[in-house]
């Protein structure tokens, strides 16, 4: 299989666990729509070499907040903390190194690996391959 088509097949898991955590979260208040806006939404992913904000959170979404990030190598996104939502990490290119937690344990991540982070989490990803590190990031409020 190539990389275009574990692409597709990665954007296909992105928008149907997005689209979950949608959904359970109206299942579990008394009334709600599917998105704040009332819309369902569809987008693309560019080719652009930079970052791509896909989900801006209210009003556009219950909360919900997600964007495509782009490593060069050697680069970090920058240690942070998930505060007090859940984070999803969908790796569509690359390998790299997520530094989980205070003791900054590495987990391996590359191409084809997902990342689950809890709340309350610091973490960072970096780039330790050569060719670009290339994610999705899916951060949603705990409940």
């Amino acid at each position: 299989m190539d990389n275009s088509h574990k692409a597709i097949i990665f954007n296909a898991i992105f928008v149907w666990f997005a689209g979950s955590i949608l959904i359970s979260g109206c299942a579990m208040e008394r009334s709600c729509s599917m998105v704040t806006s009332g819309k369902v939404l569809v987008m693309d992913l560019t080719d652009k070499l930079d970052y791509q904000q896909l989900l801006q959170g209210k009003p556009q979404t219950h909360g919900m907040r997600c964007g495509r990030v782009y490593l060069q190598p050697g680069e970090s996104c920058g240690q942070h903390s998930t505060e007090a939502h859940e984070e999803l990490l969908v790796f569509l290119a690359g390998k790299g190194t997520a530094l989980i937690g205070e003791k900054e344990t590495p987990y391996e991540v590359a191409q084809g690996k997902v990342c689950y982070i809890p709340p309350y989490t610091i973490h960072n990803n970096k780039n330790t391959g050569t060719e670009p590190l290339i994610y999705i990031y899916c951060v949603a409020p705990a409940r």
